[in-house]
């Protein structure tokens, strides 16, 4: 659905962009992530064709968006961090105004109500927009983005000024457009990212540093395969207790957390999961489990072990035998 290659975009002497390519499949939601200044929002504004590329090409289903600018934007629906609305406007008179823009075909009525109904501003549709409040302005730019059904939704900050009701809303309403559209997710916010999307694409200094999902990344950049479990009861029993299923290797106590109850660091063989195990053994000595989680890298720990560091002097990009992007990070001394 979106073909990037060889994109490069230069300000000047400033090259912001570097050599991107990546492809990204109907149906996918990908989360697109990088520090400010990464040339993150200069990639989605040329994906938009807001932008023009100083070198390389993005192809929109097909259509190149410099050779057939109007086939591929008719595609794309487009959220800017700051939606461009005119705040004289009623809302359902802004979306009457962008429905004829984007040359729509559908019947402009029931059109319009389905997406004022799936955004949830159809009780405000005659207020002016400047007497809304931000989230509901965001919304308003959120419904603009799905006025002609695009294919493609690239939305840049879509939470932002939402409050937490609001937030779970929105991100319900992405997993559903996800089933039917493609989209690029873009947000600060890195737990909306890490529930959302299923492939994330890490952009610093101008060039891609890494495209997988989250686990992956979590297990290329940390081999720790330990469990951490919080489980109440005497603490030398239970050591005895979890050193005995079978396929862990090691158990260790870190000590009483909270009263009555020890935390303990298991080491599984590789590739097992002992998770049911553990919860079975557990409950055969009437104890609980209260906690149980692997101590893999969270998206934030990848985001932040990427970016705060030199890209040439600490990561290299490398192709492993399936083709996937694998990150090699030099530890430093601290570490």
């Amino acid at each position: 659905m979106i073909n990037v290659a060889g994109l490069s975009k230069r300000y000047g002497t400033h090259l912001a962009v570097k050599d991107v390519n990546f492809n990204i499949e109907k149906g996918e939601v990908v989360g697109f992530l990088g520090p400010n200044g990464a040339g993150k929002s200069t990639i989605m504004n040329i994906l938009t064709g807001y932008l023009s590329t100083t070198q390389g090409e993005v192809t929109i289903d097909g259509f190149n968006i410099v050779d057939y600018p109007e086939e591929a934007k008719r595609r794309i629906g487009y959220l800017p961090e700051i939606p461009p609305l005119y705040p004289d406007m009623k809302v359902r008179e802004y979306l009457d105004f962008i429905y004829d823009l984007k040359k729509v075909k559908f019947p402009k009525k029931p059109h319009i109500d389905e997406i004022l109904k799936l955004v949830k501003i159809d009780n405000v549709q005659n207020r002016l927009i400047k007497n809304l409040s931000k989230g509901y302005r965001q919304r308003v730019g959120f419904a603009g983005a799905l006025i002609g059904n695009p294919d493609v939704l690239i939305l840049d900050e879509p939470t932002v000024g939402l409050d937490p009701k609001q937030i779970i809303e929105i991100r319900n309403l992405i997993g559903r457009l996800g089933k039917n559209h493609t989209i690029i997710l873009s947000s600060h916010i890195l737990s909306e990212i890490q529930a959302v999307c299923k492939r994330v694409i890490i952009i610093n200094r101008g060039e891609i540093i890494a495209d997988d999902n989250s686990e992956n990344l979590a297990q290329k950049l940390s081999d720790d395969s330990t469990l951490l479990a919080r489980i109440t009861g005497n603490e030398t029993d239970m050591l005895s207790a979890l050193k005995s299923i079978k396929n862990i290797k090691s158990v260790s106590s870190l000590g009483q957390m909270e009263i009555g109850s020890f935390d303990y660091i298991i080491e599984p063989e590789d590739g097992v999961d002992v998770r049911a195990d553990i919860f079975d053994r557990v409950v055969s000595r009437g104890k609980k489990l209260l906690t149980l989680k692997d101590n893999k890298l969270s998206l934030e720990q990848i985001f932040l072990r990427l970016t705060e560091v030199e890209n040439d002097k600490a990561k290299q990009l490398l192709k492993s035998d399936n083709g996937e992007i694998t990150v090699v990070i030099e530890e430093s001394e601290e570490e």
